[in-house]
């Protein structure tokens, strides 16, 4: 292991530390001596890093530290450009043209050696799936950001169209198709849709009465309960 990912996993460590953590668990987790443990924090001071405390008492990372871009391992780096190459390809253009400009922007700040190791990396993403949505999935991500309704036409497996006013709250994104998950008015129940089953998409400015984020805890919930309360298709 280099030293910057040395410093990186100290970072990461401290992070996932909200009270001060002893220098010797520190040095355990890394697998250092204490004396190594005391230089690289030093270090990491040095560069501006927020880490209070001192040998005897503890350290701990204050909130809201930015890691410096030079600090990304290869794997990082993998990851990084393997999820943008994927997103780049999904039929939602305004987010596969951010992207790569995200992608882009990273570039721009790595060090050189860094870079070069992006822009060889040799793990590439397959062809995208031929099922096209008629819909924009931008509109459908606006109103889960702003917690906003949607109206929308909406044909089951069968070919049947019913109408549906939904409150969104997550889009999955799987190979072939993309999934809305939203409390149905309609069915006063959780209920998936396909987007590229659903048409006439209308954004309703009226924002619905629950949070997002408790929608979706309480969702993630019934997915634990198979045969019970578990979410439904739409055509249910």
């Amino acid at each position: 292991m280099s030293r910057s990912e040395r410093l990186l996993d100290l970072i990461q460590i401290l992070r996932r530390h909200r009270l001060p953590v002893s220098g010797r668990t520190l040095a355990g987790e890394m697998g250092i001596s204490i004396r190594t443990l005391y230089r690289d924090i030093a270090t990491l001071q040095g560069q501006g890093a927020p880490i209070e405390g001192e040998a005897g008492l503890g350290y701990v990372l204050k909130p809201g530290f930015m890691l410096p871009p030079l600090m990304f391992t290869d794997e990082e780096i993998e990851a990084i450009v393997l999820g943008s190459r994927w997103v780049a390809k999904q039929p939602d253009k305004r987010l596969a043209a951010a992207a790569t400009d995200a992608l882009s922007k990273i570039a721009a700040v790595l060090p050189d050696d860094l870079r070069e190791d992006l822009d060889a990396t040799t793990l590439l993403v397959g062809p995208s799936s031929a099922i096209v949505e008629a819909i924009d999935l931008g509109i459908v991500r606006q109103a889960i950001r702003n917690e906003r309704k949607l109206g929308f036409l909406y044909r089951d497996a069968g070919g049947a169209a019913s109408e549906r006013m939904v409150w969104p709250f997550a889009l999955g994104f799987f190979d072939k198709v993309r999934v809305m998950v939203a409390w149905c008015e309609t069915r006063q129940d959780f209920r998936h849709f396909r987007a590229d089953r659903m048409s006439h998409l209308t954004a309703a400015d009226i924002r619905y009465p629950r949070r997002r984020q408790a929608m979706l805890k309480e969702w993630k919930a019934t997915l634990d309960k198979p045969g019970q309360n578990a979410p439904k298709d739409a055509a249910g």
